[in-house]
């Protein structure tokens, strides 16, 4: 037995790194005191918690959860920028107003499809500031498009600080200070103006209030009703599991972009563009709950039969309380991921509404309705910056995206360790 016990040791711990031999004093089942173990031993040290590029492991034992979430999080670059990006887009929504140097309707009549115009430093050599050179426009009647000239000899200085068209900062308060203002007698067109003469930067700038907020307006409905009937479903399960199965089976099989046509086009035309807009929000919220509510109920079924549940349920509380408090927080870190990665969708699904001429409709200003100017494909190629607007919905839905892949991870900082 102890000829055999010391070959197999010797086998184990052949070819290992870093083999350790421990000898043996007797009283073991290998008996006598020559017995020896090779093993094998890692000499790599611990990862150290406190490095500031070490991984959220559960090793950091010292570290709290949401230092953990936020050290995962910092590790996704993209998600880093996203979240960087659309905090000063969201931040900047309020004050777009006194940002931009014209009203989203504002017209020039002698800058029609102008093309964009750059800000200068320097003229001649010489430091002057911030300034324009200003443009003259005329028709060619013979490639049928505005030709536009500048004359550089004529330096023109911005103005800042500056009245302007009125407007209602922060939606409260009348008034007519921007920013910047474009000088007497030029123009300050950044990126171009659309074939009526309006700013398309300005217009982008305050599109984004609408076309920003529909998707939040639209998770909140969607949410409101996904985890409603999907944590009803989930938790009480029999005739009411079934009826909100069905439902959300012949909501999910309509297809999608027709059925927003058909509740879009049913909007009166004679409405305001305030309840269009909220109209529109509703619509979206309504037709994205399926998806949710299924989510909801499979991780309830889950959970409905831990113990605490059980718990619960024998102090009395309430069905409501026992999902409020009990349920939703387990499946917290879901809905959060889940919401950010479904806001873009409802932005799309504005933007593709209003292109078509049956979301927001002038004079309201959103990404949807300027792309909607685009729809020429002569005006697009002859002046390629009236689709601008596509830029800005790039940006945001990559954002969103990625952002959501990093809260995700981050939500669950033990993941892959």
């Amino acid at each position: 037995m102890k000829e055999r016990g010391m070959k197999e040791g010797g086998m184990n711990g052949e070819g290992r790194k870093a083999p350790v031999t421990g000898g043996g004093t007797g009283g073991g089942t290998g008996g006598g005191t020559g017995g020896s173990w090779k093993h094998y031993v890692d000499d790599r040290p611990y990862p150290d918690p406190a490095a500031a590029d070490a991984p959220a492991t559960r090793f950091d034992a010292n570290a709290s959860t949401g230092r953990l979430m936020l050290r995962r999080f910092l590790r996704h670059r993209l998600a880093v920028l996203g979240a960087l990006f659309l905090g000063l887009s969201y931040l900047s929504l309020p004050f777009v107003d006194f940002l931009v140097p014209y009203s989203a309707n504002e017209r020039d009549v002698e800058h029609l499809y102008a093309p964009p115009q750059g800000v200068h430093l320097f003229h001649e050599g010489q430091f002057i500031g911030p300034f324009v050179y200003p443009t003259t426009g005329r028709p060619d009647l013979k490639d049928y498009r505005w030709r536009y000239e500048t004359d550089v000899n004529r330096p023109m200085p911005l103005q800042f600080l500056c009245p302007g068209a009125p407007y209602r900062f922060l939606g409260l308060v009348e008034s007519r200070v921007r920013l910047v203002c474009p000088p007497l007698g030029a123009s300050l067109h950044l990126l171009g103006t659309d074939r009526l003469g309006r700013d398309m930067l300005s217009r982008l700038a305050i599109g984004a209030q609408l076309s920003l907020t529909v998707g939040l307006l639209g998770i909140a409905v969607s949410f409101a009703i996904g985890i409603t009937l999907g944590g009803m479903a989930g938790y009480f399960g029999g005739w009411i599991d079934a009826g909100v199965q069905r439902l959300s089976e012949i909501l999910k099989s309509l297809p999608e972009l027709p059925l927003w046509l058909a509740l879009s086009a049913a909007v009166p035309a004679q409405w305001s563009p305030v309840t269009v807009f909220l109209c529109i929000s509703v619509i979206l919220g309504l037709l994205d709950w399926p998806s949710l509510a299924r989510a909801v109920r499979s991780r309830f079924l889950a959970l409905r039969e831990e113990d605490f549940v059980m718990a619960a349920e024998l102090m009395g509380a309430s069905p409501a309380r026992i999902i409020r408090r009990h349920l939703l927080p387990n499946f917290a870190s879901h809905l959060l991921a889940s919401a950010t990665l479904s806001i873009p969708a409802m932005i799309l699904g504005e933007t593709a509404l209003s292109f078509l001429g049956l979301g927001l409709r002038p004079p309201a200003t959103s990404w949807g309705v300027m792309l909607n100017d685009a729809q020429n494909l002569m005006a697009v190629e002859t002046y390629p910056w009236v689709s601008l607007p596509m830029l800005p919905v790039i940006l945001v839905v990559l954002s969103f995206n990625f952002f959501g892949d990093g809260l995700r991870d981050a939500l669950d900082p033990y993941h892959g360790d």
